[in-house]
């Protein structure tokens, strides 16, 4: 259940735990861990099993009682259960330690001996099979010494010759040393069913970047704390103590060469997750990177990886929480040189050279294979719910709740990284703020209250930190049939549905676009693109400006067709564009490259320091000023987002460079907008057309000179002529920039590559290339409309959100999503409706009294709703107990200060009540039974004293269970077994 004020069990004789599986075989003095549902992994506890002839075989009673709460709920739509795993095997392997550390190199960062057992296998094996085994005190803070160590085995499957696969089952691998299984230079293996519990390091750890196809399936791992063997493995002290393996002086800085450790350590995207939990690291649950080049004892193999091309294998069903960086983190490389005095970083730091772009094959030459993240449950994550760079990649069926930010994309699909590539996320859940307020403790560090009904709750990050559901970053990304709740800002926070990464120097692509989506009620903040401040400092940065959405369908703004900027961004404004001050946006119609806005690229040598300034000519006194993406580099890059058929003029705040490409990026074949580039008056020029090719990094044999004409009358004649004006009087060098081809499905540039203009200037002309006094108002245009805003839909989006209502770790099963309301005469007079609402179909009433709807348990369809008002309510008893048929459930609610009948204590008995429950003469009513032969766990009563109601009564109920009496559910775990079966399948 969920606390609704406070947290304290002190149970006699034990405590009775309901689990969603069947543990008979678990028996009495056996050891479980309770994982954390808040944001620390440090509330996750132990527990001894007692002897419970009363327990049925999905439940347990425990010995000690829980310091902590931990949900057992589906809460929201997201189902935060607690994993629970049995750690007692009968056969235990247990390394044998001191009682104090005695190592000085591990005791200046662990207080206990640290140097355990541990088992290796090597290649050439006839075969190894470990089943249900429990592994303790095993492994040591040196490099290859593990609780479980595949070495350098090569092929361990079918492909291998092994006509059984080698594989790990129901392994209890705790409190142990250095990691839970390391896979080294191995393929093929299965590891199932085992529990990676308290343990130093990454955990379930694939080492060189060439491991493949291996197999993770329904694992457990909780409690994964940092270890000194590796740069990733380290935090932020262990990172700056360790220094044996750096060049020179060097100290490293841990957020980027350090504090990575990880649950699942995923070198190579060729391996195969499905059913397991992430359920608490120091850092990221799950840990997809990307090795450039093998590693380790694998390099010398000479080994081409080919990690960043590989398609994905399977990824299903996982759930990720509790991690303190982030639940799935998608990105980065490690560096696969030793230190040197180039770069002295330690060998295997983080790294950021890596980016996944998988093509079939590897090829990139052949076509992409996108990559497929099914089914991902994350929640309370205190930073990142998930966070996937690179393209292409589909996230879809997911659940995201209580993150920091629920999901960014971070596409590399942006000129000028992987041209063609995009992100989508689609048929998820984005819950800001759910019903799982959590609770001080462990190492929760912020608590404040909550935007929806002002609850104290434990908080990501810090009480000030601005939640968010989806982050934009770079693109192009498209969010689609995905449905928000509860986003609701409080005085201390910006609470939003979609915002964007803040801080942000990079660019940010207008193909960015957004269909489909629902917004709950409680989403006051759809939007939002940050204000000077706490978090956004002074959201100067050239990303921040250039922030941009396309509302595709209007299902964000109301406005269908329409872009979403900034508010002070004058680029792509007209004048009815909407401003809308609480997003810190504008809603703006335009014409624009196939459904997106276009940018201009500009890159520029030798200009270090150099800030660029944009005008366009309908809004002189808006210009927008570009610090560039690196202002100490050689080469610069300002990236800003224009509407089209539109004239703009760009200036400096020093000399103007000496060589400036503009590129067309995301242009379609005739588009369109004027330059004019500030330069000292007298500077001489050379312009030429070129078309760049990306991927070779070559130039087309074709380049046209652009040639001078004496006027801009002339200029403007035809504007596909290559040719430029200079206006000696201004120092504005005009041109048109028309793109001559089209674009293909995402790219950037154009099917026959990018076109630039490249300018390049002649002599050594000084002083400062700002043209701003003497362009205007010479050059300036009334403000006019290319393309009228649309009409506000008005009607609601029937198709909008996702179609699941659910997302839990048993995608087999199906759930009823009952809500009640049963308001007293104070929640009355407040205008609160009385009501009992079965997935979404509202039973209503407005007479006082007793409302009963009945459910058929395994089909789902409601079978019976009667309401007992004045006089009728003696007869509810009757109804309870004799007019309800076998295999359902049972709902009641009241409406005012009812006065509850004598005899319905035992009514309410043969409906699952554990005993007969005390009922008040009067006062308000809600409650959830079933009419069978079985007591379901989630049988509920709920009561007030008169005047007072109960409100916002919120359940998921499971339908189709064998105990209810129902016919096994068909599909049960049919796809589990068949992804399974078709991981495991030789190569």
């Amino acid at each position: 259940g969920v606390p609704i004020s406070g947290f304290q069990v002190e149970a006699v004789g034990g405590v009775i735990l309901n689990l969603l599986d069947d543990v008979s075989s678990w028996e009495p003095g056996d050891r479980i861990v309770v994982a954390s549902t808040d944001y620390s992994m440090y509330q996750t506890e132990e527990f001894t099993l007692l002897p419970c002839p009363e327990c049925t075989k999905h439940q347990v009673k425990v010995k000690e009682n829980p310091q902590f709460p931990h949900v057992g709920e589906v809460i929201d739509g997201v189902d935060m259960r607690a994993e629970v795993g049995v750690l007692t095997r009968n056969i235990l392997i247990k390394g044998e330690t001191e009682n104090t550390c005695y190592h000085e190199k591990e005791c200046q960062f662990f207080n206990y001996d640290t140097f355990g057992g541990h088992i290796k296998i090597l290649r050439n094996f006839t075969s190894v099979h470990l089943s249900y085994v429990e592994l303790k005190q095993m492994g040591q803070q040196q490099i290859g010494s593990y609780p479980v160590h595949f070495h350098l085995c090569g092929d361990v499957d079918e492909k291998g010759g092994y006509s059984f696969k080698t594989y790990l089952e129901g392994l209890s691998i705790h409190h142990c040393f250095s990691r839970c299984v390391t896979v080294h230079a191995t393929n093929g293996l299965l590891i199932k069913d085992t529990i990676g519990y308290d343990t130093l390091g990454h955990c379930f750890f694939t080492e060189d970047g060439i491991e493949q196809r291996n197999t993770l399936f329904h694992n457990l791992g909780l409690v994964t704390k940092p270890g000194t063997l590796l740069p990733t493995d380290r935090n932020s002290s262990m990172c700056i103590g360790i220094r044996d393996k750096v060049y020179g002086s060097y100290v490293p800085v841990p957020a980027t060469d350090c504090m990575a450790v990880s649950t699942f350590w995923i070198s190579h995207p060729n391996n195969h997750l499905i059913n397991n939990a992430a359920a608490g690291s120091q850092d990221a649950g799950i840990w997809y990177l990307f090795h450039r080049v093998a590693t380790g004892d694998s390099h010398s193999l000479a080994i081409e990886t080919k990690s960043e091309l590989t398609p994905l294998g399977i990824f299903y069903n996982n759930r990720v929480h509790s991690n303190f960086k982030a639940g799935l983190f998608i990105d980065k490389g490690v560096k696969t040189t030793n230190a040197s005095i180039d770069d002295p970083r330690e060998y295997l730091c983080l790294d950021n050279n890596a980016r996944f772009r998988p093509h079939q094959d590897a090829d990139p030459e052949k076509p992409r294979v996108a990559a497929l993240i099914d089914r991902l449950i994350s929640f309370k994550n205190n930073d990142h719910g998930a966070w996937v760079r690179g393209g292409d990649i589909l996230i879809q069926n997911s659940g995201f709740a209580d993150n920091g930010i629920g999901l960014t994309f971070a596409s590399d699909g942006s000129f000028p990284n992987d041209e063609g590539a995009s992100q989508e996320v689609s048929e998820s859940l984005f819950i800001g703020e759910s019903k799982n307020y959590g609770y001080p403790g462990g190492q929760n560090k912020y608590a404040g209250t909550g935007g929806i009904d002002n609850k104290t709750r434990t908080l990501p990050r810090n009480r000030t930190f601005p939640i968010r559901g989806f982050q934009i970053y770079d693109g192009p990304i498209h969010l689609t049939k995905c449905t928000f709740k509860n986003f609701v800002p409080t005085p201390d926070r910006f609470t939003s549905a979609v915002g964007f990464l803040m801080k942000n120097p990079w660019q940010m692509t207008p193909k960015n676009n957004i269909s489909l989506v629902k917004f709950g009620p409680n989403v006051s903040l759809k939007a939002f693109f940050g204000k000077p401040g706490p978090w956004f400092e002074e959201g100067d940065l050239d990303g921040d400006k250039n922030s941009i959405f396309h509302d595709l369908d209007g299902s964000v703004t109301d406005y269908k067709d329409t872009y979403v900027g900034r508010m002070d961004n004058y680029l792509i404004q007209h004048p009815k564009c909407i401003n809308i001050t609480e997003w810190s946006g504008v809603i703006c119609s335009g014409t624009y490259a196939q459904a997106s806005s276009t940018l201009v690229y500009v890159q520029t040598w030798n200009g270090q320091n150099l800030s660029m300034t944009i005008v366009r000519d309908e809004y002189p006194a808006n210009p927008m000023v570009l610090r560039g993406i690196n202002q100490r580099a050689v080469f610069q890059q300002y990236q800003p987002v224009v509407m089209l058929q539109k004239g703009y003029t760009i200036h400096w705040n020093g000399k103007a460079p000496n060589v400036t490409y503009l590129y067309l990026i995301n242009f379609n074949k005739n588009d369109w907008i004027r330059v004019g580039l500030c330069y000292q008056p007298n500077t001489d020029f050379a312009i030429v057309l070129e078309t760049f090719q990306r991927r070779s990094s070559s130039l087309s044999s074709k380049v046209e000179r652009y040639m001078p004409v004496s006027s801009m009358m002339e200029l403007e004649k035809n504007r596909s002529d290559k040719k430029f004006y200079f206006d000696n009087s201004t120092g504005l060098l005009f041109l048109f920039l028309q793109a001559k081809y089209n674009r293909d499905g995402h790219s950037y540039c154009s099917s026959q590559g990018c076109e630039r203009i490249k300018i390049v200037t002649k002599g050594l002309t000084k002083g400062i290339s700002n043209c701003m006094a003497k362009t205007y108002p010479k050059y300036y245009q009334a403000p006019t409309i290319i393309k009228q805003m649309p009409v506000k839909t008005t009607v609601p989006c029937t198709k909008c959100g996702t179609t699941q209502m659910v997302f839990t770790s048993d995608p087999h099963k199906y759930y009823l999503l009952v809500q009640i309301n049963s308001p007293g005469k104070k929640e009355l007079s407040r205008g609160q409706q009385a009501f009992i609402s079965v997935n979404d179909t509202m039973f209503s009433f407005k007479d006082n009294g007793i409302r009963v709807v009945v459910v058929d348990a395994c089909i789902g369809t409601v079978s019976g709703n009667k309401l007992f008002s004045g006089v009728d309510i003696k007869h509810v008893d009757g109804y309870l107990k004799s007019g309800i048929p076998q295999r359902s459930i049972v709902l009641l609610s009241t409406r005012g200060d009812v006065a509850i009948p004598n005899n319905l204590s035992e009514a309410l008995m043969s409906l699952g009540t554990a005993k007969p429950p005390y009922l008040q003469s009067n006062g308000s009513l809600a409650f959830l039974g079933f009419k069978g032969n079985f007591k379901p766990s989630w049988i509920k009563l709920f009561t007030s004293p008169a005047g007072h109601g109960l409100v916002q009564i919120e359940k998921y109920i499971p339908l189709q269970l064998e105990e209810y009496g129902c016919a096994r559910a068909i599909k049960s775990r049919r796809k589990d077994l068949e992804l399974l079966k078709k991981a495991t399948q030789s190569h």
